[in-house]
Formats: C-alpha cells, structure tokens, sequence
C-alpha cells in the first residue's frame, strides 16, 4: 500500500471518476465524483455550463461571448470511452470517461464539438463510407535535467527513464492502444502514436493521450507540452491526423492506381475539401499566434496548402503502404478475413492506416509468432524462428538426408509422390 504527499494510504482515498469535455481550445475539462456511484451518473450525467465554451487557454472568459451567465447543460458520458489508469506510483486511480454534452432534454448541445464528430461520421455512413482515423502526437518536456543526446536516439530515449515505459503502460490500461513512444527532432521533445480506429475512438484517444501524458510527466516533476511553439527558436510540436477509408463492410475503398494520386473518388474528394476549405479550417486547427510560428516553409510543418504525395511540407499527404507478409498456417488456406486484410496491406492509401486491430500482450504475440513463424520468399530478412523448433527440424533434415544416401547406396529411389519438396524439408 503506497502513500500520498499527506501520509494518507493512496488505496483508502476515494476514488474519483471524471465526466470529461474537450473544448475547441483543446484544454480537458471537467467535473468528478465518488466513481463507487458511476452508475447513477452514467444514467443522469452531470451538470454543465454554456459559458465553458468561452473559456480561452488562459482561463478567462472571452468577452462578448452569446451565453454569460445564462443557461444549463449536462456532461453525458459515453461508457465505451472510459479510461482508467491504476499503474501511476502514489496516486489514486486516473479515471475518467469522454461525454457529449447535452441540453437538460438530453439532445446534443448546438456547440457540443463531439457531437459535430458524429454528426459528420453519420453523414458519412449515409452515403456508403466509415472513417478510420489515427492520431501521432508531437510534445516536449519542460524541467528536466540532463545532459543533450541524438535527435531519435536511444540515449535521449533512456535518460527519461522510466518515463516512456510507464507512459506506455498507462496508455494501455486506458485502452488507448499506444504503438510507439520515441524521440522527436526537437529538443527534449518525443512523439507517441496510437493504433487506428473508428474516426470517434480516435478523437477521444487524442484526449486521452494528451491528458495522461501530462499526468505522467507531472510525476517526475515536468510539464509536457503540446504547444506548437516552447521557444521562438525551437521545434515546433505537430498532430499527424491519419485518415482512411472503407465501405460499410470494412473493406478499404481508399487507393485507386488508375486515378490521379492514386486516390479513389471518395478519396479525393474528401482530399480536395480539406485543400479547398483549409484556410477556414486553421481557425480550429491552428488557432494561436504560435500555430503560425511553426507553419513555415521548410519546417516538416505542413505550410503549404496543397495535396502531396509522400510530402511532409504538404498540408494533406498520401503515402504508401508497406508489403508486410501475414502470418500463415501451412495446414489450412487463409480465410477471407486474413486475405482481405493482406490486400490491405499491400495496397497504398493516404496517411496509411489499417483496420483495427485486437490488442495482445507482448507475451502472447511472442507465444504466437513462434508457433506460427512467418513464412514469406519476398523479404529479404529471414524470420526469427523457434530454437527448439528449429533443432527438431535440423534432426528431420539430418535423417532425410541419411535415408537419402542410403537409398543412393542400394540403387534405389522413392517414387515421385513420396518425394518432399523444398518448402517441405
């Protein structure tokens, strides 16, 4: 049983849960409660107030805003958003569940950004497609205390020990999925990136990573930083927000070889809105006089408003995805799930993502991998196999090749379908 700053065991503290809100100021906010009485509040919510929304990052309330001190909202929580973290040393569980907020008839508020989301994924849905959605989060530690290391490498990962691991492990716990944690260009900056999923899991993910990456930093005495800017003269902090497409039935419908960009027409339209419409949309995307500061040519800062292919000055950027070979079973034929997720793979599409994916634990994939060693005659690295397999097939080998030599000795030769084929020895 730890202990808190007070002396106070952390597990006789109340645990609280939190219904939480992400303004257009990208600032969490929100109201807690006793979460031994989640139910009830999942049922009726929490209360809220319209003027919030004009909260600036500086705390205050933006002058001139259309809702004073009038008016009364609710906190809806969605249970499928929950994020609870118990890893954190000396602290009381991180709990909290991303919520819509709701006039007192519970219908979505008119400025309620989350519920813009679902509108707009509904709209989508309407006319054939779903939105699967990744985001990479760039930030920067301020108040440590050590020495320089390499721009990406491995020293300037481990001084921050153990920061990265437990950022990862809290992330899992919170059902974030994270994939990578690594340094960034910049100075003490780092970037962690997520599975991909549907377009409102990712949203809230993007949350949830900010918000937990600050509580983990704050233990060691250090503020992460999403800013665009930390100094004048420094490396900017960047959002990669990963965009694909599929139809209702999951199957991608993003890359076309034969259109321009290798785009579909889904594809393409949608890219060609983002270009049309960016100047209105950096009124939310880039909002502050820093945004400005980082978007400038020849920053890997998407300053230009355009479509590229594979380029990171490019405000919207099309990729292309990696041949990674697929597990196989040699006793039985892939099903269709495994083909159409290979044809995923193989194909190219914008800011690539694929389907969601289960999470397991390093243990069990490794478990996996080695009772199903990936076979593949196009990669150029061999697949790490199992050592105890690997001898029993080294054994295998040797008495094939000793009954071979025996029957060269006696004249002899195996008929043709008994023969084992390459593959096979």
């Amino acid at each position: 049983m730890t202990e808190t700053n007070n002396g106070t065991a952390a597990a006789e503290l109340t645990e609280l849960a939190t219904f939480v809100t992400t303004d257009i100021a990208g600032i969490t906010r929100g109201r807690s409660f006793a979460a031994a009485q989640i139910d009830d509040y999942l049922r009726k919510g929490v209360g809220w107030v319209p003027a919030n929304l004009a909260l600036t990052p500086f705390d205050q309330i933006a002058e001139n805003n259309p809702w004073g001190s009038a008016g009364d909202l609710r906190l809806i929580a969605d249970p499928n958003s929950k994020a609870r973290v118990t890893c954190l040393p000396d602290e009381t569980p991180l709990h909290f569940y991303h919520s819509d907020i709701t006039d007192l008839q519970g219908n979505a508020w008119d400025c309620c950004v989350r519920s813009f989301l679902k509108r707009t994924l509904k709209e989508y849905e309407d006319a054939g497609l779903k939105v699967i959605s990744a985001v990479e989060q760039e930030f920067q530690l301020l108040g440590v205390d050590w020495p320089d290391a390499p721009s990406f490498g491995l020293r300037a990962q481990r001084r921050a020990e153990p920061f990265g691991p437990l950022l990862m492990t809290a992330l899992q716990e919170a059902g974030a999925e994270p994939e990578m944690f690594l340094p960034e260009y910049g100075k003490d900056q780092f970037e962690i990136t997520c599975r991909p999923a549907d377009a409102l899991t990712a949203a809230d993910r993007g949350a949830t990573i900010r918000a937990i990456t600050k509580e983990v930093a704050a233990l060691f005495g250090w503020n992460a930083s999403f800013a665009p800017k930390t100094s004048a003269s420094g490396v900017g902090n960047g959002v990669h927000l990963h965009v694909s497409f599929t139809d209702l039935d999951g199957n991608p419908v993003t890359f076309d070889a034969s259109r321009p960009g290798r785009l579909s027409k889904a594809a393409g339209s949608f890219a060609a809105g983002v270009v049309k419409h960016l100047p209105a949309l950096t009124a939310f995307t880039a909002p502050s006089v820093l945004s400005y500061m980082r978007l400038v040519p020849h920053h890997w800062s998407a300053a230009y408003t355009c479509l590229g292919e594979k380029n990171r000055e490019a405000t919207t950027r099309s990729g292309s995805a990696i041949p990674v070979p697929m597990p196989t079973r040699p006793s039985s034929a892939p099903s269709s799930r495994r083909r159409a997720a290979r044809a995923s793979l193989l194909s190219s599409a914008p800011i690539t993502v694929a389907p969601r994916a289960r999470w397991r634990s390093p243990a069990i994939a490794s478990r996996q991998a080695r009772r199903r060693p990936t076979a593949c005659s196009c990669s150029p690295i061999p697949t790490p196999t199992d050592p105890i397999a690997t001898t029993r097939r080294a054994a295998r080998s040797s008495t094939n090749c000793a009954s071979r030599s025996k029957r060269r000795r006696n004249g002899s030769r195996p008929p043709s379908s008994n023969r084992s084929s390459p593959m096979a020895a």
